[in-house]
């Protein structure tokens, strides 16, 4: 198979450091030529399902301005400029639950749209998690962590409480990896 090529690109909204967008041209593998293609650059971020030592299970249950009413949610932020996404996976858990863990497992990074970009999603199993510190919470909407075992996080899994899609796919994909 042939790749699709990008013969141009232009910005046409600068406008944060979240967000910026291009028109593209583009060439698909047959040689028909696109314009107008709009690419989303965000940042790439990280997803971080916890379990304690105990077999807890740590997450959130929170608002976010994209989703309607309060949804279930793993650890996770942006990836920093020249941040390895291990090392935000890391900060991340310590920054939002006051927990570290002992063992991390990559579940994968993953490109959030396969058609206009949207940045990158590296998800993380972090195991033998213990509490160290206070919680560092900068973000804007509220948040009650939650410790749940293996069947109450399958549960509202299956029920749909975890409303975005790199947040249940985490879950799902730490539910396979630690199946034993």
């Amino acid at each position: 198979m042939k790749t699709w090529k990008t013969l141009s690109r232009k910005t046409i909204l600068d406008h944060s450091r979240y967000l910026t967008v291009e028109d593209h041209t583009i060439e698909l593998p047959d040689g028909r030529q696109l314009s107008n293609w709009c690419w989303i650059i965000t940042y790439d971020y990280v997803n971080v399902l916890a379990r304690t030592a105990e077999g807890k299970f740590i997450c959130f249950r929170q608002t976010k301005y994209g989703v309607e009413g309060e949804s279930l949610a793993p650890v996770g932020g942006h990836i920093e400029a020249g941040e390895d996404p291990l090392e935000a996976a890391k900060r991340e858990l310590r920054e939002e639950t006051g927990y570290h863990a002992h063992s991390w497992t990559s579940l994968g990074h993953y490109r959030v749209d396969a058609n206009h970009g949207c940045g990158m999603a590296h998800l993380f199993l972090a195991e033998g998690a213990e509490k160290f510190g206070e919680r560092f919470l900068d973000d804007l909407e509220e948040q009650e962590l939650l410790l749940l075992d293996r069947q109450e996080l399958q549960a509202t899994l299956a029920a749909g409480e975890f409303k975005v899609l790199s947040w249940a796919m985490t879950v799902a994909m730490a539910l396979i990896a630690t199946e034993s």
